[in-house]
């Protein structure tokens, strides 16, 4: 069963924190603000920063069932809200007529029309079973900057109104208000009304310090050192102008790579072995190598590592 209320930002905090989530002051209280007014959240930042991560916590630590529409483009209704079951209804249709055939009634198609425009002919899909689910759920609208403009205007009135009008059965309204949180690498800008029902939350790239408690939390096991080398070694990376700067869960991966490999320490070698987990594009590859390899050389300096001038980035 899901949670109760939370009654402060400090509890919100916590619990996310005991599923694995190190929100800060921000994020912890927009996801109170959330549970408390009932509102959705929209997150923005770059990709890789713990926007989705959020929603599941949220999910996690309040005891809802996650529903995520993973938006794309060209994305539509029948995709994310509902649709008929055409097949279904044929079938129901050609039965009806079949029984009919020797004793037509005036009122035999209205009873059929009737018959296959019911919950039973519906298709859900997660927009309409976020609202329709009898427990409480999280709502997960991912990367919503993928859609269009027409398909954030579909969604104004599950944002307002928590509730999705379906023409042949009526208006369907949640009986328990989901939490809405939905994501968007800012690849364009989002609509003045989407964002008008929405509370705001920018997730960027943690600090240094703040990277290491996360990496700790998920990877234990590393020498507290190598840790902070590790780190400081990723935020040199992302200083650089990349295609596709490391995230946060590739620099636990990397954590974990080490350990199974069993580094002692990030060296030249090691680092151009195990570069693929960060570094994702070629031309990206041929950058870290030149900036960032050479200055491991040998066992390069055991932390304080420096990221390169502005004017390699």
């Amino acid at each position: 069963m899901p949670d109760s209320e939370p009654q402060s930002v400090a509890q919100v905090r916590e619990g996310l924190g005991q599923v694995g989530y190190l929100a800060d002051e921000a994020a912890a209280l927009v996801s109170f603000l959330a549970q408390r007014l009932g509102k959705p959240v929209l997150v923005e930042g770059p990709a890789g920063v713990g926007k989705t991560e959020l929603a599941k916590a949220l999910s996690r630590s309040t005891g809802r069932r996650l529903v995520r529409l993973q938006c794309y483009e060209g994305l539509d209704e029948a995709k994310a809200l509902y649709e008929w079951n055409y097949r279904k209804q044929l079938l129901r249709i050609q039965a009806e007529a079949t029984g009919e055939a020797e004793a037509a009634t005036e009122g035999s198609w209205a009873r059929t029309r009737g018959d296959i425009f019911s919950e039973d002919f519906l298709f859900t899909r997660p927009l309409l079973e976020a609202i329709s689910a009898e427990e409480a759920v999280v709502l997960l609208i991912d990367e919503i900057d993928k859609t269009d403009q027409e398909f954030e205007a579909m969604l104004l009135e599950v944002l307002s109104d928590f509730q999705i009008s379906i023409p042949e059965l009526g208006v369907i309204e949640a009986t328990t208000r989901p939490i809405v949180v939905l994501t968007s690498n800012n690849s364009r800008e989002l609509t003045e009304a989407l964002k008008r029902r929405c509370l705001y939350l920018w997730l960027d790239y943690p600090s240094v310090e703040r990277e290491l408690e996360i990496v700790r939390l998920h990877a234990p096991e590393l020498d507290e050192g190598l840790t902070r080398r590790l780190v400081e070694i990723v935020h040199m990376v992302r200083a650089l102008d990349l295609k596709k700067p490391p995230s946060i869960a590739e620099s636990i991966d990397w954590a974990r790579t080490l350990l199974l490999i069993g580094a002692d320490d990030i060296d030249r070698e090691t680092f151009e072995q195990s570069m693929s987990i960060l570094v994702k594009h070629r031309s990206d590859i041929d950058l870290v190598a030149e900036r960032v390899s050479v200055r491991l050389e040998g066992n390069g300096v055991t932390g304080g590592l420096t990221p390169p001038s502005s004017s390699g980035s």
